[in-house]
């Protein structure tokens, strides 16, 4: 089996074993790789090929003696804002574009001591506070698939990386589908974990420690295979630094091993908003094929409410997300929020309003809504969706509440795009984004599979099912090649 920049995380690993090829020469046929393409994209501003050809080097040496680690001799990236020590950290913000840290966190720490090399750190936006991959500080990344579109954010650029073969793995975040929207807007696999699977320590400058008071953001795999999600997945998987000394995890495997022993669920439209009339007909056409592979698929509607969970989420997310603002700000913003009006800016302001008390009392909520979610899943084992409203849209400037989103003929407010992010987000559950192929421009589109909090081997396990059975991952035009492996 010939190895190639398409070649799946899991074949390279298999031929390095085998010793059809170096660590070497694997670190240098994607060094060529990003050289060659990169220039157009800008997604792997941060590069660390002397520091890969190193590692490369001594990955070789103990495959030689035997050394069987998880990940040795294979290359990877890490998204801009994974604590590393030594690397920029900025997360896209002037004001940190000089931050080095001086440690590993705990995602590098688990990658490294796995064998992994590192390429490069892969571009973000702002504050990771955007579905688009442009900064101040390295500039905008464009989607392979249409460089007048966004990749995805925040992680867009690992996104980018990995549909053009300049990367086999990434690590991304996720607080409001920074690593499923990149992955269906550039056509691969992302996996949003459990809440408490993978430590969240170290995605964001400065917040190098664990801290239990910070909801919904998660850190976990993208790629171009569930088969590789999963790979990195047990990478990753484990307490946080501290934790280790008493905290064990044991997940439990996926529920079934057959698309025709699987119960899914189709989501409700949040809010009751569609996404586009392409994505809607795709993943009907995924629906018949569950069906005539035998699983039982059905519209499901939730015995709970989906409009008060997205509302709640949205008071959670602007408590997250405006940690450190200034009162005068925080202040002025709330008041522009409940000047709309309309419901969900009117649960933004209360998120930069809340006191302490009502933040317990929001938090309570959220639990609530955990059990009824853990009811719902002794029915059903799936909950299938779109992962976003549409394709990837062209490029946006300007302030993010005077953008649109075009969906067929309407137009939404940009937050839309969180509506379908919002479920497994909220209730902390497993979320595994899959290709569900392209609409008649040549756009992926991506499709999600939502299952039971930390029973994310099953949505892994159906994601893998699909890529054997349904569709897989393509390269884009523009960039194409083997996929052998």
């Amino acid at each position: 089996m010939t190895i190639d920049h398409y070649s799946t995380a899991t074949a390279m690993l298999a031929a390095l074993r085998r010793r059809a090829i170096s660590s070497t020469e694997l670190v240098d046929m994607h060094i060529a790789r990003i050289e060659a393409y990169d220039g157009t994209l800008n997604a792997i501003p941060v590069r660390t090929f002397d520091r890969a050809r190193q590692a490369a080097q001594q990955a070789d040496e103990r495959i030689a003696a035997g050394d069987t680690a998880a990940l040795l001799g294979l290359p990877m990236t890490l998204k801009e804002s994974t604590l590393t020590a030594g690397l920029p950290q900025s997360a896209g913000m002037l004001h940190c574009k000089d931050y080095r840290p001086a440690i590993d966190g705990p995602i590098a720490t688990r990658v490294f001591g796995a064998g992994a090399g590192l390429l490069g750190k892969t571009n973000i936006p702002v504050a990771l506070g955007d579905w688009q991959a442009d900064s101040p500080v390295y500039g905008r990344t464009n989607n392979p698939w249409d460089v007048s579109r966004t990749p995805g954010g925040s992680t867009g650029g690992g996104g980018a990386a990995l549909a053009v073969g300049m990367t086999p793995l990434e690590v991304g975040s996720d607080i409001g589908g920074s690593i499923r929207v990149p992955a269906a807007y550039c056509g691969i696999y992302g996996h949003r974990p459990s809440e408490t699977a993978i430590p969240k320590s170290g995605a964001f400058p400065q917040a190098d420690v664990p801290n239990p008071a910070f909801l919904m953001g998660v850190q976990g795999p993208l790629a171009r295979s569930a088969f590789d999600l999963e790979l990195l997945f047990d990478v990753l998987v484990g307490p946080e630094p501290g934790e280790e000394v008493g905290w064990k995890l044991a997940l439990p495997p996926a529920r079934h091993q057959r698309l025709a022993d699987f119960r899914v669920a189709l989501l409700p439209p949040p809010l009751g908003v569609t996404a586009s009339a392409r994505m809607l007909a795709r993943l009907e056409e995924l629906v018949q094929f569950l069906s005539r592979a035998g699983a039982r698929v059905a519209e499901a509607a939730p015995g709970f409410d989906l409009t008060a969970y997205y509302h709640d989420y949205l008071r959670l997310l602007n408590v997250m997300t405006t940690i450190g603002l200034p009162r005068e700000q925080r202040e002025a913003q709330a008041a522009q929020l409940r000047e709309a009006g309309d419901p969900a800016s009117v649960a933004r302001a209360e998120g930069l309003e809340m006191d302490a008390a009502v933040y317990v009392l929001l938090v309570a909520r959220r639990e609530r809504a955990r059990i009824a979610w853990r009811d719902f899943f002794r029915e059903w084992d799936i909950v299938l969706a779109p992962m976003t409203l549409d394709v990837a849209f062209p490029h946006q400037e300007g302030a993010l509440a005077d953008r649109r989103l075009t969906v067929d003929t309407r137009s939404l407010p940009y937050e839309a795009n969180l509506l379908y992010a919002m479920p497994a987000i909220f209730a902390g559950l497993p979320s595994t984004a899959f290709p569900g192929g392209l609409h008649e421009a040549g756009l992926p589109l991506g499709l999600q599979a939502i299952g039971p909090y930390l029973e994310d081997r099953t949505t892994l396990t159906f994601a893998q099912l699909l890529e054997e059975a349904w569709y897989r991952f393509e390269p884009p035009p523009a960039y194409g090649g083997s996929t052998s492996g």
